[in-house]
């Protein structure tokens, strides 16, 4: 945990360095003034007024040369999670020098900004709307053009925000949350190391309340008797629950994400743009939490944030630049470097449906780890991202008491997986209680698998001995299974990303009824 945060502020103290600025600045206290490496737009450092009266620490870009009297677009960027004011500087910079009044603020609860932390509670979207009356009264920032980023953290924040204050007018939203439930809690599971990372960096870097210390020990403590409070505050955190008033204040939304996100994954985005009515882009690229844009905040050549520059530029200025006009649905697939365009999250796997039989009844017994896995957090899927090395398994050799697995037929051509692979089944539980977890491997020609996709998925109260159907869809992804390879699915009960909930000696039976057969379902992408 200490590395991951380590690393993170490496990387923003490296976005300061490339501006010619120390450390010291960086935390600085207000009216403290550096010039950008070129001499063109300038930072300030300053204690903001958040909601409340605390006292939240930030930084303001303006435009080189802003005279007086004239007004530029204003863009907000509360801070990632236990990151410093100075995590957007590179592009704040880079923003500034185009034309805006650039805004960012470590968020409540970290470093040295007031307040606890509150998981973007009602605390945090007031604090929005207080930057922007600071901004618009201590800055050349125009009212009637004000947008807000931000990435992780951020993300959920800013889209929260988007409901509240309708002054905001775009919106680019990064690795983040439009569901916070099934983003740390899909399939009813807890996502162990990333509910634990969470936790563990919200106390390295700032101050959780007690509302939060709370709920952490309820979630990591499995207490099934705060289940329906803690998916009630969740819920009061998620922006689908209040996209209503999302779309009736019109902002334009663009949102990212990768593949393999092991904090937030990409499901919950997917189903937050397709009920969105106004403006909107929804990009989906290789990689895990926050990696797709992090070499942008270095102020490297980024494709998110270019897009993210492209976007505001349409929504804040006007320009005429194609962002509207292009798919809004882009595309990457994790086997390849080029784009593709739909017209909606639902065209995603247009060449129609393949469905695998499981035909085959199996029988696992639980608490054992078989070898399959859906890896290690932040670092598997960049691996992924960066070489092409998604976790492995070989399927001949996983143990067949504690994996269920089902291949399907060598195939003659590529397979393009594009979307959201489903599984429905009928299971039969020893116990009342149990978890289990669905991969999808590509199957290659010595029996090596690499994962597709997985999802977790527990159930609590069932009859012993009674058979029940599940229905569980799987992360989705963009994946081309080459020829000559087989798609192979694998259940078994213990994962590292998850907590398990099978009591001592559990044993599940996955069968397939005649009148209710078993089967993945596997959207392709059209030929």
């Amino acid at each position: 945990m200490r590395r991951t945060t380590t690393a993170a502020a490496v990387a923003t103290l490296l976005a300061v360095a490339a501006l010619g600025l120390s450390p010291h600045q960086a935390q600085a206290a207000p009216a403290t003034t550096a010039a950008g490496a070129d001499a063109s737009s300038q930072i300030r450092f300053h204690d903001i007024p958040g909601s409340g009266g605390i006292t939240l620490k930030g930084n303001v870009f303006t435009p080189a040369g802003a005279s007086s009297g004239r007004t530029y677009p204003l863009i907000v960027f509360p801070t990632s999670w236990g990151l410093p004011q100075v995590e957007y500087i590179a592009q704040a910079k880079k923003l500034a020098d185009s034309g805006y009044v650039v805004v960012s603020y470590t968020s409540r609860g970290f470093w040295l900004s007031g307040g606890n932390i509150e998981v973007a509670g009602p605390p945090d979207i007031a604090d929005v709307s207080a930057v922007i009356d600071w901004a618009l009264a201590n800055s050349p920032a125009d009212a009637n053009r004000i947008g807000l980023g931000g990435v992780s953290y951020a993300a959920g924040i800013t889209l929260l925000a988007s409901a509240h204050d309708p002054r905001i007018k775009a919106v680019v939203a990064t690795s983040g949350w439009a569901d916070l439930i099934d983003s740390i809690y899909s399939g009813r599971t807890q996502h162990l190391q990333a509910a634990g990372m969470l936790g563990a960096t919200g106390y390295l870097t700032g101050r959780p309340g007690p509302e939060l210390k709370t709920l952490l020990g309820n979630f990591l403590g499995s207490r099934l008797d705060q289940e329906q409070q803690m998916i009630e505050w969740g819920k009061r955190r998620s922006a689908s629950e209040q996209v209503d008033r999302i779309n009736a204040n019109g902002a334009a939304i663009m949102l990212g994400n990768a593949w393999g996100d092991t904090i937030f994954p990409p499901n919950q985005y997917a189903e937050f743009y397709e009920r969105l009515t106004g403006p909107k882009r929804l990009e989906f690229r290789p990689g895990d939490h926050a990696t797709a844009e992090g070499t942008g905040l270095l102020g490297l050549p980024n494709d998110t944030w270019t897009n993210a520059h492209r976007w505001f530029d349409r929504y804040l200025k006007g320009e005429r630049n194609g962002i509207d006009t292009e798919a809004p649905v882009q595309i990457k697939s994790r086997s390849d470097d080029g784009y593709e365009g739909y017209a909606d999250w639902k065209s995603v796997g247009s060449g129609g449906t393949e469905k695998l039989a499981l035909s085959d009844s199996e029988h696992l017994f639980a608490n054992v780890d078989s070898g399959a896995n859906g890896g290690i957090l932040l670092l598997s899927s960049a691996l992924d991202q960066f070489v092409k090395a998604p976790p492995i398994a070989s399927v001949p050799l996983l143990p067949r008491a504690f994996a269920a697995v089902w291949q399907s037929q060598r195939y003659d051509g590529a397979r393009r997986i594009r979307g959201t692979v489903k599984l429905h089944t009928t299971v039969t539980p020893t116990k009342g209680d149990g978890t289990f977890v669905a991969y999808l491997y590509d199957v290659g020609p010595l029996g090596i698998g690499k994962l597709v996709s997985n999802a977790p998925y527990t159930f609590h109260g069932k009859a012993p001995g009674r058979a029940f159907g599940v229905d569980l869809e799987l992360f989705s992804t963009a994946y081309d299974v080459p020829a000559g390879h087989r798609l192979a699915l694998v259940i078994d009960t213990v994962d590292p990303l998850y907590i398990e909930h099978n009591p001592i000696g559990a044993q599940l039976t996955f069968s397939s009824p005649r009148t209710d057969p078993s089967y993945v379902s596997v959207p392709l992408r059209e030929q």
